[in-house]
């Protein structure tokens, strides 16, 4: 008997997602790209197969299928460097000189209670979500009220997160106990190890904050529980110029001298790198979070991501907490490129479409250590994904999905962001909670605790009547 049901434009959320179907879209992002005619099945939250449909029907007859015409089933977009906590501020950097951390991030999230840090982590993983974002990297954060308001957050809103702890043990001239410190530490990697949707992480934000041996002993734990260590490097000129003063090599130098620069060490940003450096680099096997956003508003260089891809260094792309927009990442992270190493040289390619796409979901996997557990349509994988209308006029007609992905789609093609098999956001809004009594909720505090932080900021605000 056909039990095939055909579906264009899909009414509600419970329609995605019933018992017993196999999900038949026009389109299927494989890791080795967009194929036609596929089907998936998807069973307690995970892909539990994906092959041609006539391959599923015959495997699973007792299975409705569900045609997806003109749709796209992608895996969602994993942002490999976030702040959460940053979210209430994030207006107030546009136009600001470099560093903008000192003047803005530390007054502002030190400011933050729990409830605040709770809301403002909700709003950013709400915004994340809406941009396509299954999976967020948390850098860690610089309030006091520690992980678990983020962790909380993180939970109601259903997004995937690698969470860090910060771990520094220099604070200013001060230096803290670095043996509390790590015990800390190791609670965190401990805590969250059964959890479906965080998973831990240490960061130590800059080199310069920490004593060598704590970077060491930071990243040893990392290395020993199969978790990421995260730092910011060599994104700032003056920052580089700081460390060279003080220690007498830079940033990425400063890691490696320490004893933490390895497979386990996510590096943010990485956009000042000498040759050597880039060597050293590479046969660390470190990974990298490239941040084009961050460069066009606030950096000093663009990361030469697609050298460091040829040369086999694993990268990746984040927003820095810059916007929650997958697409628009995407098309970011390809143009930098493009106008900071490719048109001096006459590369009109810069890595391709599907590079770009593989840099904000599989590669973005692999460089978190979730490989096994996301960014990919496959059996086994977590069923992470976007449902994306390609029936707009934008996309038609569409020679090379990979390449119109890239530097034509739009988060409003956006259906459905589905996380562990359940459907988070539906046309934009969560089916499960009250996302505009949270927007309610931030617009009545964040402007006061944003006038009372002690912000600086080199151009102000202009005056509202």
């Amino acid at each position: 008997m056909d039990r095939t049901t055909t579906i264009h434009l899909l009414s509600s959320p419970e329609q995605l997602l019933c018992p017993q179907q196999l999900l038949a879209p026009d389109w299927l992002m494989l890791a080795e790209g967009p194929r036609r005619g596929q089907a998936v099945l998807v069973v307690d939250g995970k892909f539990a197969d994906v092959g041609p449909l006539p391959l599923l029907q015959a495997r699973y007859p007792g299975h409705q299928v569900r045609r997806l015409e003109q749709q796209l089933l992608m895996p969602g977009f994993i942002d490999t460097h976030h702040h959460l906590s940053q979210s209430f501020g994030k207006g107030l950097v546009f136009g600001e000189p470099s560093e903008i951390f000192r003047r803005v991030w530390i007054p502002l999230e030190g400011s933050l209670d729990s409830q605040l840090l709770y809301l403002t982590s909700k709003l950013a993983a709400f915004e994340s979500l809406r941009g396509g974002f299954t999976t967020v990297c948390d850098a860690g954060t610089r309030s006091m009220e520690g992980v678990d308001a983020i962790a909380k957050a993180v939970h109601e809103v259903g997004i995937r997160c690698v969470l860090a702890k910060t771990c520094n043990d220099l604070q200013g001239k001060q230096l803290l106990d670095a043996r509390q410190i790590l015990a800390v530490a190791e609670r965190h990697l401990a805590q969250w190890n059964n959890d479906s949707l965080i998973t831990p992480s240490l960061a130590v934000p800059i080199p310069e904050i920490a004593t060598d041996s704590t970077l060491k002993a930071v990243y040893r734990l990392c290395e020993e529980a199969g978790r990421v260590f995260q730092s910011h490097v060599n994104e700032h000129l003056v920052a580089v110029e700081r460390s060279l003063e003080l220690y007498g090599v830079r940033p990425l130098e400063h890691l490696h001298r320490a004893g933490a620069l390895g497979p386990a060490a996510l590096l943010a940003h990485a956009t000042l790198l000498t040759s050597s450096e880039i060597c050293l680099l590479r046969d660390s096997g470190a990974a990298v979070s490239y941040n084009p956003v961050a460069s066009a508003w606030k950096g000093n260089a663009v990361a030469q991501a697609h050298l460091m891809h040829c040369l086999g260094i694993p990268v990746a792309l984040g927003t820095d907490g810059t916007r929650g927009d997958g697409f628009r990442l995407l098309d970011c992270a390809e143009a930098a490129q493009r106008f900071a190493h490719g048109i001096p040289v006459g590369d009109s390619v810069c890595g391709g479409g599907q590079l770009w796409l593989d840099m904000g979901t599989k590669n973005a996997a692999q460089v978190l250590g979730l490989g096994q557990v996301t960014g990919e349509i496959s059996p086994g994988r977590a069923a992470d994904f976007l449902l994306v209308d390609l029936a707009v006029p934008e996309l038609l007609p569409s020679w090379n999905l990979t390449w119109d992905l890239v530097r034509l789609a739009n988060r409003d093609q956006i259906q459905a962001v589905v996380v562990q098999g359940k459907v988070r956001l539906w046309h934009g809004w969560p089916t499960d909670w009250d996302a505009r009594e949270l927007m309610r909720q931030v617009d009545a505090l964040a402007r006061d605790i944003v006038s009372q932080a002690p912000i600086h900021k080199v151009h102000p605000l202009p005056s509202v009547a």
